[in-house]
């Protein structure tokens, strides 16, 4: 059966994306469309604090693209020798948080030893950071999205956990998804099965799947990738017809796979 992905293509060259690879397992037919562009602001500034880990008491990752921030800063001042041989470890003497094993991949290619990677969402990795950390500690460096939830920083700062965000990229509707959207119902039709993958997806996507799928909407099984899009899409009156338990291709593909049965 055809399965829509409202997704980012996964980042780098590691062959094959892992939620289309596991969905083809079950001898379903996936297809990627990407939802979001991403501007990178704010570098200089990364840079400077990336540089500096004495001031902090550790770093926090929700997203791929916070990490592809740093390796830009990295690659972009020709800044990695010094990086190697002395900061990286110096960051690794401190706690580096992460949510989800493609955050904690990328983290690790930077040299930095994550914590965490098995907590889903921002909420229980808040959960594991106060579990952790104290209010005597220095700053915990947050660089984020334009559009992070604010439950993570909430609950840090409601505990007295010191915290510094910096927004290194801004997000954005895809220039080309409603065309990429059309193209795919025109040629494909109707899926199966429509996957989301955040709230800012359900936001730039939900209007033109419904227009698109017309009268055969109910029709389809609508999954999400974890509580947090699952929320948003049941705010927006659809059903959701499965939630992966952990943020992994497996448990997605599973979930759709007895969804389609």
């Amino acid at each position: 059966m055809n399965v829509l992905l409202l997704k980012e293509p996964r980042d780098g060259d590691s062959g094959p994306d892992p939620y289309m690879k596991e969905l083809t397992s079950y001898g379903h037919k996936p297809t990627l469309i990407p939802v979001l562009s991403f501007k990178f602001v704010s570098l200089n500034a990364l840079s400077d604090r990336l540089f500096q880990p004495e001031k902090h008491g550790g770093l926090i990752f929700t997203s791929p693209r916070a990490v592809e921030a740093v390796r830009m800063c990295l690659e972009g001042n020709n800044r990695r020798e010094v990086w190697i041989n002395t900061v990286k470890d110096k960051w690794n003497e401190k706690s580096i948080y992460v949510v989800g094993k493609a955050t904690a991949a990328l983290v690790q290619e930077l040299g930095l030893i994550p914590r965490g990677e098995e907590t889903g969402n921002a909420d229980v990795l808040s959960r594991f950071i106060l579990e952790r950390e104290d209010t005597s500690i220095l700053p915990l460096f947050f660089p984020c999205g334009s559009i992070k939830r604010e439950v993570l920083p909430t609950a840090l700062r409601e505990n007295g956990v010191p915290l510094e965000t910096l927004t290194v990229y801004q997000t954005a509707e895809h220039p080309d998804l409603e065309k990429n959207l059309t193209d795919y119902f025109s040629e494909q039709g109707v899926p199966a099965s429509i996957a989301f993958f955040s709230p800012s997806g359900v936001k730039f996507c939900l209007e033109v799947v419904r227009r698109l799928a017309g009268e055969k909407l109910n029709e389809i099984k609508f999954a999400a990738i974890g509580p947090t899009t699952a929320d948003a899409m049941v705010a927006e009156g659809l059903c959701v017809s499965c939630s992966a338990e952990k943020p992994t291709a497996q448990d997605l593909a599973a979930r759709i796979a007895q969804a389609l049965q």
